[in-house]
């Protein structure tokens, strides 16, 4: 099987670009806070090309294809309503009795579980990791390490717009009046990087192998 084959097919692959970009034009039209929103859709807007010049030359699995997808909708709701304004925020504010709109913290988790596939994904074909000798505990390790350093870049971003928007920042940072927001924040991560590496580990792995041929690095 060629690796093409076993990717996601360019046809596929622009399916999700429309329908991304259906989704952004959406948000775009009429967002609670401009600002808020540009800077929210931003990851969106620099990836989606990205993912569509690369494709041919370095196809990724259907499986990351999926995820990447699923975080852009994530990030494009929060940029539409805010975090604290999502609707399905409320909803689970009412089910379940929460103080707080807890959807930023969906956001975060994303932030975790999506990253941990893109690191294992790089390591696994880009690195000595892929070896089986290699693997064992380091390869879990670092994927988790990487998804805590962009957490942390992301949380030192929403500082740098708090300190250079001051209080028009405050939809964007999506505190909601909690002192540990940061920390929580950064904890979702955490346990999104972990959970996303217990669950899909080798699911990923099969598809790792029918896009390499077998011929990845854990395989020479």
């Amino acid at each position: 099987m060629s690796p093409n084959a076993a990717s996601l097919s360019l046809k596929g692959l622009w399916i999700y670009t429309v329908a991304m970009m259906v989704l952004l034009i959406w948000s775009g039209i009429a967002p609670y806070e401009r600002s808020t929103w540009l800077m929210e859709v931003a990851p969106v807007l620099i990836a989606l090309p990205l993912l569509l010049a690369t494709h041919r030359r370095f196809p990724l699995t259907p499986l990351l294809y999926g995820l990447i997808a699923l975080h852009m909708a994530v990030l494009i709701l929060g940029g539409h309503y805010t975090y604290a304004r999502v609707p399905l925020g409320h909803w689970m504010q009412q089910w379940f009795g929460f103080e707080r709109n807890h959807y930023d913290r969906i956001g975060h988790l994303m932030q975790g579980f999506v990253p941990a596939i893109v690191a294992r994904e790089l390591l696994l074909r880009l690195t000595p990791l892929a070896r089986p000798e290699m693997r064992g505990g380091w390869l879990f390790t670092l994927v988790t390490a990487v998804c805590l350093a962009i957490s942390a870049l992301y949380e030192l971003i929403e500082w740098g717009a708090a300190e250079a928007l001051g209080g028009g920042a405050d939809e964007f940072l999506g505190t909601q009046g909690d002192p540990f927001d940061t920390q929580k924040d950064m904890f979702c991560a955490w346990l999104g990087a972990m959970a996303a590496q217990w669950l899909l580990a080798r699911w990923h792995d099969r598809q790792l192998h029918a896009l390499t041929g077998g011929s990845d690095r854990g395989n020479r």
